[in-house]
């Protein structure tokens, strides 16, 4: 089943309106890194025969299990990074964009410095634009992992 490109650049732009997030390609899907340091959210677009669209967010222990809980047609346990507490978010069909980006905003609090996380949640300004020429130091899976322009 085909990716919704809308689908992407929604969380795309969710996820670099941080500060100092950015992008790159880890195991041939986009990836957002808080700063330099940990993955806050990466894309499972179909990954190794996957049903469905989605992204898989690191959260506190104990929070994978109440989401699935909650709906398990909507929340899962990715694998590789499952057992380590990530929590895999279906994207296809109508997502709820609102919980969708709090639970990326949350994820992002979770690996992020404290010096980013004080920045975030002292409200910095999101960058001025989070499309493609906003996304320095981005890599392109259709470049062959280049950086884009």
């Amino acid at each position: 089943m085909p990716s919704n490109p809308s689908t992407i650049e929604r969380l795309r732009r969710c996820c670099l309106s941080f500060p100092e997030a950015n992008e790159r390609v880890s195991h041939g899907e986009p990836t957002w890194f808080a700063g330099k340091g940990k993955v806050f959210a990466m894309l499972d677009d179909h990954h190794h025969g996957a049903a469905h669209l989605a992204v898989w967010l690191p959260q506190p222990p104990g929070v994978q299990q109440d989401l699935i809980d909650l709906d398990a047609g909507r929340f899962f346990r990715p694998p590789y990074v499952g057992p380590s507490g990530w929590v895999g978010v279906v994207l296809d069909g109508a997502p709820n964009w609102t919980l969708v980006e709090k639970l990326v905003r949350e994820a992002y609090l979770f690996v992020a410095t404290k010096t980013l996380r004080q920045r975030l949640l002292e409200g910095e300004p999101a960058p001025r634009s989070a499309s493609a020429s906003g996304r320095r130091g981005t890599t392109s899976p259709k470049r062959g992992g280049r950086k884009a322009r």
